[in-house]
Formats: C-alpha cells, sequence, structure tokens
C-alpha cells in the first residue's frame, strides 16, 4: 500500500535549521510531506519555507500571524493533515535534535499501535550533548507525570511522535486546555485514557546545535500545573466510579 505521511513541524525562528530538516525528511523512500506551522518567525524563517513551498508540492506553510504556541501549532497542523487525508501524522522538533532517520522506524511500528513515541527513555534510547541539568530535569517531568498519571510510556514529553487518523479524531486535540510542552502530556493522557495503544520506539536525542531553546521556566510551571489539574480530575472520575 501506497500511504501517505505528513511531518507536522512548529517552528519560531528556526531558520538556521529548517531547510537542512526539510530535504533531509524529503530524501526519505517515503510517500511524505511536510508542513511546518510557523508562528510569524522575525528570523525569516515563514519566508524560507514560504519559497521552498512555491517550488515543490510536497512542502506546506501555515503562517501564523504571531507567537500563538507550541498546542496550538499542533492542533492547526493536525486539522490540517485530516483533512487532507494523510494515512498518518507525525510531529518532530525543527531543531534537529529529532534525527529524520527514525521516521521509518515510527511508522513502521504505527503498524501495531496507534501513539507511537520515539522515546529517549526506553531500552536503547539515550540523550547525549544535552547538559546535565536539562537531563535531570526531563526525567524528572516524565518521572512526576507517569506517576500521578498512572501513564505507561516512558518519555510523555517527547514531541517525536507519529499518530494514527483515528485517534485525533477521537479525542479532539482542539479541546485540549494545556498550552506548550505540557500539550504533550495532556495528550498522551487522553490517548491512554480513550484506550489506544502506544508504542514507543527508542531513538537518540541530540540537544540542538542552532538556535536557543524555547524551554523556559513558564513552560516548566505549565506542566508541572497540567500534571496536577489531571490528576485531580483523574481522583474525581475514580470516586465516582
Amino acid at each position: 500500500m501506497n500511504l501517505r505521511y505528513l511531518v507536522i513541524i512548529p517552528t519560531y525562528n528556526e531558520r538556521e535549521n529548517i531547510e537542512r530538516l526539510i530535504r533531509a525528511l524529503l530524501a526519505l523512500p517515503l510517500s511524505l510531506d511536510v508542513l511546518v506551522v510557523d508562528d510569524h518567525s522575525p528570523d525569516g524563517t515563514g519566508e524560507l519555507v514560504a519559497a521552498m513551498a512555491a517550488e515543490d508540492p510536497r512542502i506546506h506553510i501555515l503562517r501564523r500571524p504571531a507567537k500563538l504556541g507550541l498546542g496550538t501549532a499542533y492542533v492547526a497542523g493536525f486539522r490540517f493533515g485530516l483533512a487532507q487525508g494523510y494515512e498518518r501524522l507525525l510531529t518532530m522538533d525543527a531543531d534537529f535534535s529529532h534525527d529524520p532517520a527514525y521516521v521509518p522506524a515510527l511508522i513502521e511500528r504505527s503498524q501495531e499501535a496507534d501513539l507511537v513515541i520515539g522515546s529517549r527513555y526506553v531500552p536503547g534510547g539515550e540523550v547525549v550533548d544535552s547538559p546535565w541539568y536539562r537531563r535531570l530535569l526531563s526525567r524528572g517531568a516524565n518521572r512526576f507525570a507517569r506517576t500521578l498519571l498512572g501513564l505507561t510510556p516512558r518519555d510523555v514529553t517527547a514531541g517525536f511522535r507519529c499518530y494514527r487518523p483515528a485517534v485525533l479524531e477521537a479525542i479532539a486535540p482542539e479541546t485540549i486546555r494545556a498550552e506548550g510542552y505540557a500539550f504533550l502530556i495532556e495528550i498522551t493522557y487522553r490517548v491512554q485514557r480513550a484506550g489506544f495503544r502506544i508504542a514507543e520506539v527508542p531513538i537518540r536525542f541530540r540537544d540542538r546545535r542552532y538556535g536557543r531553546s524555547k524551554v523556559s521556566r513558564q513552560e516548566i510551571a505549565r506542566a508541572l500545573w497540567t500534571v496536577l489539574r489531571l490528576a485531580r480530575d483523574r481522583r474525581r472520575v475514580r470516586r465516582k466510579l
């Protein structure tokens, strides 16, 4: 079967990375398109991708009027992919922390799972070139979310993912309250709660070489609050049962 895949890449100031990433993705032996959702990057990311899209029908861009956040960028990408009838929708970061070479493995695993996560924390996965405090923060956030929410995946904050369309249609991501990276925790929680199959593929996560990290104290606070809110809702549901 010649399935059609869409890779969704949210961007904000990723001009240094985006062209190389798109070309690496399109060089894969897959029927694959790329959608960049750009939040009005002042460094010209949107203009660069628009010029590429004008020359290659496999490249698409959604240019938004302001920095509206990661969660809503995912939602916009999902909406586009579902409307266009792609058989798999993938998400990844724009900074090469997610190696395009793992895309075929995520798609292959999606034959038996509804959501596949490119995971740093399963056997075979690893983190390289990242400061110790970032690694500690990431592992701590994952353990905190998994413990309070009863999540089975080991890397619930990873943005390198492959979704079956039926999952997204069922859980209505546009209704997710969380913003930023906390969106990834809440969507994982919804997918598991709805009874869909989740699998993980080990990846080597490499810290960005160009540009600045988007993780801030505000993002961390949002993630903590999201986990606490979902844990509270989970307890309320259990009491009713």
